[in-house]
């Protein structure tokens, strides 16, 4: 089979379409015929950690249709469509095929393109676990999303609308038309605004790839709000996990969001989109020979929601 596989030596372009051995399903695993994938900032920040998978092949959102089961598979057969977050097994999906184990696959609704269905696994469960688990959103809660355009940010405006909360999408210039279209109660551009300017706190700031000093989130809270962070540069993510417990100290809270793969999670959101409650939004489609360039494009951060791969066309 075809798979782009990482190769160090190769520097800058450490990543290679190549001719690889098609991988034979285990007794628990389901080989997956990949129609598409998306790109994650887990693939390229992995890369820079030297954090690589075993067969160095990248890519952890999946989604195509079952070409052979295990002996011990149950719920999947040959024909079945599915979709996978495979970031804790592996990763893979650059490829035309991958084995993974059956438990972390969902069915993909019919009505549901392939591309649009590769957008989905990490950046939404991450957004659903970010405001639900960490920031426990409910109805009429006050919500502000830094980052809002990205593959999470696209996400969580729209999760937290289904939520009932009303909600601040900050965002950049190039991004304001697409949160119009995904409806938050206001839109903040911060090229023109400084978001801490208002005078206004809330319940729930959610910190996207956030670049401010986490002191600067937790100005704008609510006296007991909770202040969630996904990603960010390594420094801050560092900052966020020693001082998070020191500036939680009283009423407002600094929380950090490691996100895992949940077929529960990723079940309720492929059934919001199934029935048009979330839509994904994608800014990009390449093929498999452009993985170099898809995430080269993505690391960049100016991504407009998601960077699709399309496997088979």
């Amino acid at each position: 089979m075809k798979a782009v596989v990482y190769d160090k030596s190769k520097y800058p372009e450490v990543l290679e379409l190549r001719e690889v051995e098609k991988p034979i399903p285990g007794d628990n695993e389901v080989l997956v015929k990949i129609f598409a994938v998306s790109v994650n900032a887990a693939d390229y920040r992995s890369m820079k950690l030297g954090i690589i998978p075993k067969r160095r092949i990248f890519g952890a959102d999946i989604t195509g249709r079952v070409e052979a089961v295990g002996k011990n598979v149950t719920k999947f057969a040959i024909g079945d469509e599915v979709v996978a977050d495979t970031a804790d097994c592996g990763f893979g999906g650059f490829a035309e095929y991958v084995a993974v184990p059956e438990a972390v696959l969902v069915f993909k609704p019919k009505g549901i393109a392939f591309d649009i269905a590769a957008a989905v696994p990490l950046a939404a469960v991450t957004a659903l676990q970010a405001l639900r688990d960490k920031g426990n959103i409910q109805q009429g809660k006050k919500v502000l999303i830094y980052g809002a355009g990205g593959g999470v940010g696209t996400f969580a405006v729209q999760l937290a609308k289904y939520f009932g909360a009303e909600v601040t999408a900050v965002c950049g210039e190039n991004n304001v038309d697409i949160m119009k279209s995904l409806g938050p109660d206001y839109i903040i551009n911060y090229s023109r605004d400084d978001f801490t300017k208002s005078n206004k706190t809330y319940d729930i700031v959610l910190a996207v790839n956030g670049k401010n000093p986490l002191s600067v989130y937790k100005s704008v809270l609510d006296s007991r709000g909770v202040c969630v962070m996904v990603g960010g540069a390594f420094s801050q993510i560092v900052k966020i996990i020693l001082l998070g417990t020191f500036m939680s100290m009283g009423s407002k809270k600094m929380r950090f969001l490691a996100a895992k793969p949940k077929t529960e999670d990723l079940e309720f959101i492929i059934k919001l989109v199934e029935e048009g409650k979330i839509k994904p939004v994608i800014d990009r489609r390449y093929s498999l020979h452009e993985t170099h360039e898809a995430i080269q494009y993505l690391s960049k951060g100016h991504a407009k929601g998601k960077v699709v791969i399309n496997v088979v066309r």
